[in-house]
């Protein structure tokens, strides 16, 4: 091989490369900025509503959440009366809940994130926050898709080997414009499908325009799925680490 070829065959080299990376940064952002939408920089406080829908019967469900960071999370039950004031808590990595009905706190085994929060098709983990879609996966960009009339950024979100997440493979399409989390689709180690969460009712909420309903719909059970509508929210609102503790569980309304 010539000296030229050899510098053109290392120039595209390096170019496949950098391109490559320029594409996991880019796939990476668009993931983070979507999550700050979502989340807030700093924090939220929201308040939402569930409806569980079944094949015999629905169930519905009010609660409050508090989120700071990626570190803590706090969820409050108000409705209705025989789960009200159940509370669930994540602080770093360790996720507690407390049931004023028995007096009682548990301690939440990582096992149990992928288990359905309050008996819907929401997850603890969901529920919690307690993994992080920016920090705990890789991110790659497939390309382009339009979602409901929304061109989107298709995105594919492996787990890092360290990362102790509930999902083997998260796709996601996050709308160019503004950065909606359109549709998400949440596959096991085995790459089955799940579920998908679909956005609906896009508005303002908070300043931000953002969808007011997620739907939840597990793939093995199509003829079942959780509404979750967000009713209020605010964004980075100064909470204190404090806030964040089992003290604060057993009192907060």
């Amino acid at each position: 091989m010539s000296t030229i070829q050899l510098l053109k065959t290392t120039f595209l080299s390096l170019v496949i490369v950098l391109s490559s990376m320029a594409k996991a940064q880019d796939a990476k952002e668009i993931v983070k900025q979507a999550d700050d939408k979502m989340q807030g920089e700093e924090s939220s406080i929201s308040v939402m509503s569930m409806t569980i829908k079944r094949p015999t019967y629905e169930r519905n469900l009010t609660f409050k959440n508090w989120t700071k960071g990626t570190q803590f999370a706090m969820t409050l039950v108000t409705a209705p009366a025989q789960e009200k004031g159940q509370t669930f808590l994540k602080r770093e990595r360790e996720m507690w809940n407390w049931n004023p009905r028995i007096s009682r706190m548990i301690k939440l085994p990582p096992s149990m994130m992928s288990q359905g929060w309050m008996g819907s098709d929401y997850t603890n983990d969901d529920a919690l926050k307690k993994s992080s879609i920016v920090e705990d996966y890789n991110h790659t960009l497939l390309g382009s898709e339009e979602i409901d009339g929304h061109d989107c950024y298709h995105i594919q979100l492996i787990p890092n080997e360290e990362a102790a997440v509930v999902w083997g493979k998260v796709i996601m399409w996050i709308t160019k414009d503004e950065y909606i989390q359109m549709k998400i689709e949440y596959y096991d180690e085995d790459e089955f499908l799940v579920k998908t969460e679909l956005a609906h009712n896009i508005t303002t909420l908070g300043g931000r325009v953002l969808p007011s309903q997620f739907e939840i719909i597990p793939a093995d059970k199509p003829n079942q799925r959780t509404l979750v509508n967000i009713e209020n929210i605010e964004f980075n609102v100064p909470i204190e680490d404090t806030f964040f503790s089992q003290q604060s569980m057993k009192r907060i309304r």
